[in-house]
Formats: C-alpha cells, structure tokens, sequence
C-alpha cells in the first residue's frame, strides 16, 4: 500500500515561528515512517514558502532562537499556489501557531485549492484566533468568562488615562494584557498598577492593533484540556499547568524558554464534578465555535471558591515534546503516534464529506 504523503506547514508570519518550528519538529518525529511520507513546507517570516531539503529538528524554541534566520539555500523557495498544486501531497497539516496561519488565512487557501487539512475550517480558525470574538460568542452563549475589555491602538492614543482609570475601577489590578490575536502567551504581561499597565499596553500593541484586558482570578489554577472529533467530539482528560517561574503566570519564558519555569500534572488534581464540568464545557466551546479536528481548551479554577472560568480555545495548539495537547491525549488512552493518526484521519473525513456538496445549481 502506498503511503500517505502529508505535507507539514511550519514557521509562519508571526510571532509564535519559532514555536510551531519546534511544534513541526515533534510531529515530524512522531509520523509512523511505514505509513506516511512527510513534506516538509516553511513559511519564512517574510513570508517565503520553501521546501527544506530535511524535516527540522529542534527541541525548544530557545535552540531556534539561537540557529537565527531559517537558511533558504537548503531549500527551494516557491509560490504558495506552486507547493498546492504540484499534487505532492494528499493531505496538509499546517501546524502554524498564530496570524497567518492559525487564522483562517491558510485554511482559505488550502480550500480554494480543495486540498485536505488538519483542523478548523476558515470560521472556526478565524474566530478561535480573536479572543475578543471569542468572547463576544461566550458570553452570547452563556459560558462564564472573566471581565474584560478590548482596547484598540486608536483608542489607546487617544485616550491612555481615561482606559487606565477605566481598567482600575472596574476590573482592578491585577489584570492581564493579550494581543487580541496571538497565542503561546508572546506579547502577555500581567500589570499591578497603572504604571505597569501602561508598559503592558505598549508591549501588547507591538504584536496587534487590538488587546484584551481581562481581570486576573485570585490564586488562579491553570487547566487545560484537550477536545478530538469532528461533529462528535471527545474530551481528554484536563491537566494543570503548575507555575513556577518569576513572572507568576504561563509567560512565553516560563513556557519555551526556562526549562524550570512551569510543571504538568496530568490528570489534573480536581473534584471529579469539576473535571466532569470542564470536559463539558470544552466541547461546548468547540461546538459553539465551529471547529473541527482539535482544540485545547484553557480555564482559569479559582482555588478559593472553585469557580471555574472559561479563558480561550486554542484550534492549534503546541505539539512540542511539552505541549499539554498530546500529553493530555496520552494520559487519556491515546499516544502521540495513534493521535496524529487520528487528525489526519478526521481532516480525510471532513474533506470526503465536502466534496459531497454541489457547486453547481444544475
């Protein structure tokens, strides 16, 4: 039997490159060799597409930090159209973390091009990327979240003092500040005072044009969990994220960079009503979003009250050797192996059940 030949996007116009670099090369290495043939195809974050002459093969983000610029001459740089159409591949798994890729803006041209993929289709991925629209879809649906605002650049020129105040009296400190559309934690700060916020607020707007304040949740417990399927979702087991680095949350550093920065624990050390609760929830986000393949689902569990709130939906999440996705899916039953036989079986079905539609009314 021949094998399948699956086409891996990595790199990416963003600031998570390095991590879905180091994301690729995981899956890379876990490909069953006997059943796929993987294509590696890199975005540069200029925005070149190139076609290595080997798969990477990296650890940590912090190792392709130090390698530098990705060397095209070991490649050969091509249009986008060129690597779709070439009919190299049966099937794409773009794992691209963030805009330009995690954003619907791939998975638009992977379907003009009617070319299978791995994950949430153009709306799904879209609006997973936005966590202010995000939001606007939960609380329309009822799902608890945290409060929060979303602050544009123009609004920030315009009025810094008046957002400030505004921020202090109504969600209080300590708040957290996101780039409304990036993940991996780049461009998060977590601000105690209006003077901190104001250095957040600058940070954030270096990496978007739109940010969302949220306010922070006292003792905090961090839990993830992972969510499989297409119209019939499946929910892992949740794992906990145990912090430990000096920035006192799930920072870029504490997650890529400090080897010593945050531990798991998988399952989670939760009443079994909670752990019941968050499994539900997540497949209620992933329903309500419209998503498809996977998502990690992230809650914040308020060690006090044991509220449990409902941060944002991941619809690509890490697959770095620490990534709490697999390691979720593993500790369900699911090796890294058999889950990424998985996905590519669930972006097959999706695209078979397309082709079903007509394009045309005669």
């Amino acid at each position: 039997m021949s094998k399948l030949r699956v086409g891996v996007i990595y790199g990416g116009r963003s600031g998570e490159h390095e991590v879905s670099i180091v994301s690729a090369s995981s899956i890379f290495k876990h490909l069953d060799p006997h059943r796929y043939e993987p294509v590696p195809i890199r975005i540069e974050k200029d925005g070149r597409w190139v076609l290595p002459a080997r798969a990477p093969a990296v650890m940590s983000a912090a190792d392709v930090t130090s390698l530098g610029p990705g060397p095209t001459e070991s490649g050969r740089t091509v249009e986008p159209t060129a690597v779709i159409h070439a009919s190299v591949v049966d099937v794409i798994f773009p794992v691209l973390h963030g805009p330009y890729g995690e954003d619907g803006t791939v998975q638009g041209l992977l379907e003009l091009a009617n070319v299978p993929y791995v994950g949430a289709g153009v709306l799904g991925s879209a609006v997973g990327m936005d966590k202010d629209v995000m939001k606007t879809i939960f609380t329309a649906r009822g799902l608890p979240i945290v409060p929060h605002l979303t602050v544009t650049r123009r609004d920030w020129q315009r009025e810094p003092a008046a957002i400030t105040a505004r921020v202090a009296s109504e969600l209080h400190y300590p708040v957290f500040v996101k780039p409304a559309n990036l993940g991996s934690s780049v461009g998060i700060s977590r601000a105690t005072t209006d003077e901190t916020f104001r250095d957040a607020m600058e940070l954030a707007l270096r990496f978007d044009k739109k940010i969302v304040i949220e306010a922070g949740v006292s003792n905090a417990r961090e839990i993830e969990c992972g969510v499989l399927g297409n119209d019939d979702p499946e929910a892992s087991v949740p794992g906990e994220i145990i912090v430990t680095h000096r920035d006192g949350f799930y920072s870029y550093v504490a997650k890529y960079i400090d080897p010593n920065g945050a531990t798991t624990q998988i399952p989670a050390d939760l009443p079994s009503d909670t752990a019941d609760r968050v499994r539900r929830l997540s497949i209620e986000a992933f329903r309500v979003l419209e998503l498809a393949g996977l998502a990690r689902v992230d809650f914040f569990v308020d060690r006090q009250t044991g509220a449990l709130y409902l941060n944002e939906v991941n619809t690509m999440p890490g697959f770095t050797s620490i990534s709490m996705y697999p390691k979720m899916w593993e500790a369900t039953g699911l090796p890294y192996p058999k889950l990424l036989d998985r996905l590519l079986t669930l972006a097959l079905e999706r695209h078979a059940e397309k082709q079903q539609l007509h394009t045309s009314i005669t």
